[in-house]
């Protein structure tokens, strides 16, 4: 249960809006430095002088900035210990109370005070992480019994620091058991599948039980060596920065230099790397496949199920990926183009070599917008699909979100489609300027979204082509993880009448605006910098009707049951968000859509009524929303039923997320054999063709659509339907 709520949780991923253009007097930041600093004999370290120009930053030119005083410092205290211990189980009691003369101090630090709160707080963090280590090994090497009838409590928030080493032990041994205790049920159900099949070798329970014990220490080592090796000042200093920054609001954080390439790379689609697509298997990064094409591909070295043990820049000491996650190791493979990169790499075979590349641009073209045909009751439906409103702000000519989207209703509309969907479930955001040229393909001149600064001057962002791209019924998907650009999207079309929103009640509520801002030795710049990079919140969307996407998001009108909805993961769960609030709405004339929208909800929710699977979505994500709240049994048949009631649960889930009956889902034409000379986007292609047949959601959105074709088909024939401006 534990990791079947943990994978939904983790599956938000949330990139953020940059915006184009900021107002003019940021540039007046280059020259801060007025912040008051407490006199010390010595001179500033590079913490010292990252944070003083972050807190300038953050009380100069944040949205809505929050006083730095102590009030801040406390919140910025427990989320950085938090950070650094978010189990409880390194940190003892006695820990917070010889910390606790810093809770009122940091907002001193950043403004100017010898920096000392995050050195202390690592210091004691590595003490007791090597006592920790040393629990963790001993309680390792002994069978636990999994007949005694007790209990763990995974939820941090409920609660205290240890007082005492045996207290943290055994707190350590609930832990360690109940990992234990998921694998050896595990071993156990994979004996009694296998059992009486040739060349399986039946264990005893207890040598299970160690095998599973055995897997729990190779996952403790792995963190242990990534906490000794990885973790290092500099890191907890960044972990810092953004307990910091995050406090001023979540979306404000701060990127050290190859932070913020990674974030540049991941916004446009584009890299310079090797292209092979890396995973983390057994705590080793293993490599998974290898791009045609590629510099991994011409050098004939690296395949499949290679592990990459080291990675040197150039001629530079190679750095050893023991402790590295995926991420971690992504950030020191990728580079400038043109670049040398070292690998030392071990084969399938054991043996183990060094290979030399060179970088070179690697496109991630599946993120890009795609779309597909959809055959339903006699209507001919385009789908559009775009992942995220990218962009790539290093070329004027690269890939754009919104271009490459009025190619996909070019080609949907020589279809001769009646109409469209665009699915924006779990696009996170990107480029303001592309989702302001993007709903201008469905709309006349106007306003899309309005943008308040700190010095509360609202500007409207409008779409000025009276040019309209597609003039037929339109429908957006969203859910919980359509974010930021997504929202302004969403919004307009629903505040013009222009489409139908359909998806989870609300989208994720992220209506602000940032800005990457480097910081430099002599203040501040609109370039990233040695010293890192903040993304800065400074405005705030509202929507053209004067309500504010913050917090709230854009509420769907018509709303699908999801399994998602009970679980916390949008910006109003969040304690530090900014608030919702509104300003006056924009001048704009509404759409003729040529249906009403009252109709078409009313026929929706009839058929959401009688339909069993989406009442049993619904019941289902409740109940399983609860069990992350319980406290979970050491006691391995109590474990068995609890598992099994979740593993019924989240199957039956599963099934119903699939249409028994497949929609007739195509590629447009022209279109099947595109990947034919690449084995393996063919087979990704495919796969997702496959996944839009089986969509339970997009079904119901289709089902829209013909309610929406239908209504308009009518009024025509009635002669009813009030002519639209631009032709189709």
């Amino acid at each position: 249960m534990f990791n079947a709520l943990k994978y939904l949780l983790n599956m938000k991923r949330l990139p953020i809006v940059i915006m184009m253009v900021v107002a003019g007097s940021f540039l007046a930041f280059k020259t801060m430095g007025t912040g008051t600093r407490t006199i010390s004999t010595n001179p500033p370290s590079k913490y010292e002088q990252i944070l003083k120009l972050v807190g300038e930053m953050l009380s100069q030119a944040h949205y809505s900035p929050q006083d730095i005083n102590d009030d801040f410092s406390k919140k910025v205290f427990k989320k950085f210990i938090a950070d650094l211990d978010p189990d409880k189980n390194m940190y003892l009691q006695s820990d917070m109370d010889a910390l606790n003369k810093y809770e009122t101090k940091i907002d001193n630090e950043i403004k100017g005070s010898p920096v000392e709160f995050f050195l202390s707080a690592g210091k004691i963090f590595n003490k007791r992480m090597e006592e920790s280590a040393v629990m963790y090994n001993d309680l390792l090497a002994k069978p636990f019994d999994f007949t005694t009838d007790e209990d763990v409590t995974l939820d941090a928030d409920k609660l205290n620091y240890t007082t005492t080493d045996a207290e943290r032990k055994d707190r350590w041994r609930k832990k360690l058991k109940f990992m234990t205790l998921e694998r050896y049920v595990d071993l156990l159900d994979i004996r009694e599948k296998n059992k009486g099949k040739e060349g399986f070798v039946v264990k005893t329970d207890a040598e299970l039980e160690k095998d599973a014990r055995e897997r729990v220490k190779k996952i403790m080592d792995r963190t242990f060596d990534r906490f000794r090796f990885k973790f290092n000042d500099d890191d907890k200093f960044n972990l810092f920065v953004n307990a910091i920054t995050t406090t001023m609001d979540p979306h404000t954080e701060f990127f050290p230099p190859v932070d913020k390439r990674y974030f540049d790379e991941e916004m446009s689609g584009v890299f310079y790397g090797i292209g092979a697509s890396l995973q983390y298997d057994d705590g080793n990064i293993k490599v998974s496949s290898v791009l045609s094409g590629s510099p991994a591909f011409k050098s004939g070295e690296i395949q499949q199920g290679d592990i990459i043990l080291k990675v040197a820049q150039g001629k530079e000491e190679p750095v050893d990926l023991t402790g590295f996650v995926v991420t971690d190791a992504v950030k020191v493979i990728r580079g400038k183009q043109g670049t040398e990169v070292r690998l030392t790499i071990k084969k399938i075979d054991g043996t183990i070599k060094v290979v030399t590349l060179i970088r070179d641009k690697i496109v991630q073209d599946e993120t890009y917008a795609r779309s597909a045909i959809v055959k339903n009751e006699g209507s001919k439906i385009g789908y559009i699909f775009l992942p995220e409103f990218y962009a790539d702000f290093d070329r004027p000519n690269g890939p754009r979100s919104f271009v490459d989207v009025a190619k996909e209703v070019a080609k949907l509309k020589e279809e001769k489609v009646d109409g469209i969907v665009i699915d924006l479930r779990n696009n996170g955001g990107g480029s303001l300027y592309d989702v302001v040229q993007m709903a201008g393909l469905f709309i006349d001149e106007g306003p899309i979204v309005q943008v308040k600064d700190r010095e509360n001057k609202p500007s409207v962002l409008k779409d000025k082509d009276k040019n309209v791209l597609y003039t037929g019924p339109l429908a957006v998907m969203v859910n919980e993880f359509s974010a930021s650009a997504s929202e302004i999207f969403a919004a307009a079309i629903q505040d013009y009448n222009r489409g139908v929103i359909i998806g989870s009640t609300s989208t994720y509520g992220k209506g602000t605006v940032q800005r990457n801002i480097g910081l430099d030795e002599n203040g501040l710049s609109l370039s990233n910098s040695d010293l890192g990079t903040v993304k800065l919140t400074l405005q705030k969307f509202y929507r053209i009707n004067g309500g504010s996407t913050q917090l709230k998001g854009v509420y769907s009108d018509i709303i699908l049951p999801d399994n998602l909805e009970h679980l916390k993961v949008r910006e109003k769960d969040n304690v530090d968000a900014l608030p919702w609030d509104e300003i006056t709405k924009a001048s704009y004339n509404n759409w003729n859509p040529g249906y009403d929208l009252k109709t078409i909800q009313q026929l929706a929710y009839q058929r959401l009524d009688i339909d069993p699977s989406f009442k049993l979505i619904k019941e289902s994500s409740e109940w399983l929303s609860k069990q992350n709240d319980k406290q979970y049994s050491l006691q391995i048949d109590k474990y068995r039923n609890d598992q099994k009631s979740v593993r019924t649960t989240i199957k039956q889930l599963e099934t119903l997320l699939k249409l028994k009956d497949s929609l007739n889902v195509s590629p447009l034409s022209g279109e099947e054999n595109r990947y034919d000379n690449d084995k393996s986007k063919k087979d990704r292609f495919a796969q997702w063709i496959k996944g839009l047949q089986e969509d339970i959601y997009l079904d119901q959105a289709i089902k829209v659509m013909n309610d929406m074709i239908g209504q308009q088909n009518l009024a025509k024939a009635k002669g009813t339907e009030e002519p639209v401006k631009k032709g189709f």
